[in-house]
């Protein structure tokens, strides 16, 4: 896989479609000499939704220009990240995230082979690790910490020191990880800038960035584990796929925050080079699109109808869905699923720990 490739050839396959990149002249460089490798992480929280499959797309990307890519389970930081993943829950959550993930990737003809899988607890709590935790806390402010966060930690009013610890660890984890770059998305920068930062106080290399652009969910903001509406989960059926699609945001001619052209755009084209809008014959037919600006321009022009743009991306996404559906239709995963992610009662909600007065 990218055997014959240029360097430039694996330049274009790894930034299109990235919102930015820091550190571009470094990786030609590297690219020049050999493979780069590269990291993905995600924190084991709430259950992954159809917007995984943007960062899955550009993994997709990694492979073909032949980069060695990691995919870190983030479960340490998932409890950092104000408790959002009891511990009790981490290892229930991180097995489902690990299965969904894989089973995401294979629908989209990614080769698990070519990829390394690892938990941030496997190597997060070795001594090494920890004494670097430390040697760091002793260069960070508490401003630059709560800065570095800001967009991905959940802020509240009296943040926990957990929150202030995140972003170093996500800044080590390329040490440790040694690779040459971090993927994410570009509410990561923060992070990505105070890791340029920090690293070099530690004697470490620093790493290149690249970023993905955040993709519209379906309410037009952000797309979300915790708002249903603003997003379809991996396991939601062709009914409820239909329902959501139906509520989406799609002002006729506006591009702007459109999560159903923006999911086309980053993951469809990304992964067939092409999107048919399908409709009946009066309207003019099926019309097959080779390039994505030019659907953009249609929509614009309001030559193609909300209507046939969603109806033909329900058709593109339950092909997408329906592998995943399969393979995690089993009572093994049924009773994964439920552990994980058990209906929160009140009296679950009081007995959460309490924050020190």
């Amino acid at each position: 896989m990218g055997e014959k490739q240029s360097p430039e050839e694996k330049h274009r396959l790894i930034s299109r479609n990235l919102q930015e990149i820091l550190g571009e002249e470094k990786m030609k460089e590297i690219l020049k000499e050999r493979e780069l490798k590269i990291y993905w992480g995600t924190a084991t929280t709430g259950k992954p939704h159809v917007a995984y499959f943007v960062p899955m797309a550009k993994i997709a990307d990694f492979l073909k220009a032949g980069c060695e890519v990691t995919v870190l389970f983030a479960d340490l930081h998932a409890y950092l990240d104000n408790m959002k993943a009891p511990w009790d829950l981490l290892e229930l959550r991180t097995r489902y995230y690990e299965h969904v993930i894989k089973a995401m990737l294979e629908t989209i003809n990614v080769p698990l082979d070519k990829l390394r899988f690892i938990k941030g607890t496997d190597f997060q709590l070795s001594r090494e690790y920890t004494l670097d935790v430390y040697r760091l806390s002793s260069v960070v402010t508490e401003h630059d910490a709560k800065k570095a966060g800001a967009e991905v930690v959940k802020q509240v009013e009296h943040p926990l020191l957990s929150g202030l610890l995140y972003p170093g660890l996500q800044a080590l984890d390329e040490e440790y990880l040694k690779v040459d770059a971090q993927f994410g998305g570009s509410d990561q920068r923060k992070i990505f800038t105070f890791a340029e930062k920090c690293l070099p106080s530690l004697g470490y290399a620093k790493r290149i960035h690249l970023m993905n652009p955040m993709v519209p969910g379906l309410t037009g903001t952000k797309m979300s584990s915790s708002e249903e509406e603003s997003k379809i989960d991996l396991l939601d059926s062709k009914e409820d796929v239909k329902k959501k699609l139906n509520k989406a945001f799609c002002e006729p001619g506006n591009v702007e925050n459109n999560g159903v052209l923006s999911f086309i755009k980053h993951v469809l084209f990304s992964l067939n080079s092409e999107f048919v809008i399908l409709r009946q014959e009066k309207f003019g037919g099926n019309k097959t699109y080779k390039i994505y600006k030019d659907l953009e321009k249609d929509f614009a022009d309001q030559v193609v109808h909300p209507g046939d743009l969603k109806s033909s991306i329900e058709v593109a996404l339950n092909k997408l869905l329906g592998p995943i559906r399969e393979k995690l239709n089993t009572p093994e995963m049924k009773k994964l699923i439920s552990e994980a992610y058990p209906v929160q009662s009140k009296q679950s909600i009081d007995q959460a720990p309490k924050v020190c007065q």
